[in-house]
């Protein structure tokens, strides 16, 4: 079996822990750098938003549809080499942390529908 990737790591132990412990902060932000710092106050701050068509990360200048480890933002699109699996922007690290500490917030109703009026 093929060894998991570090993205993969710091995930299980987060999901296993529940919580953002200084150990894991440390792996995150060692891995990914302002990137990973960044994921972090986000979801600190609430930032990450669940409706029932997409996940939204609130950004500084917009908000960005994250679906997997893909994401809208320009970085994702610029920046990121798709082939690497650590490579990845801050919206898709919040979400992957948010979803694994219970740190998202829950909107019943349809993005789309939201988005229209932004």
């Amino acid at each position: 079996m093929p060894e998991a990737n570090p993205v993969e790591r710091w995930e299980a132990r987060l999901e296993e822990a529940g919580e953002l412990t200084p150990e894991i902060v440390e792996r995150i932000t060692r891995l990914h750098g302002d990137r990973g710092a960044t994921a972090i106050e986000a979801v600190a701050e609430g930032r990450v938003k669940v409706y029932r068509d997409f996940t939204v990360v609130v950004g500084y200048e917009d908000e960005y549809v994250v679906e997997g480890r893909g994401c809208t933002c320009k970085d994702s699109e610029y920046n990121l080499d798709p082939d690497d699996p650590t490579d990845l922007c801050w919206h898709a690290l919040a979400v992957a942390i948010a979803r694994r500490i219970g740190r998202v917030d829950y909107h019943d109703m349809w993005y789309s529908d939201v988005r229209e009026f932004l």
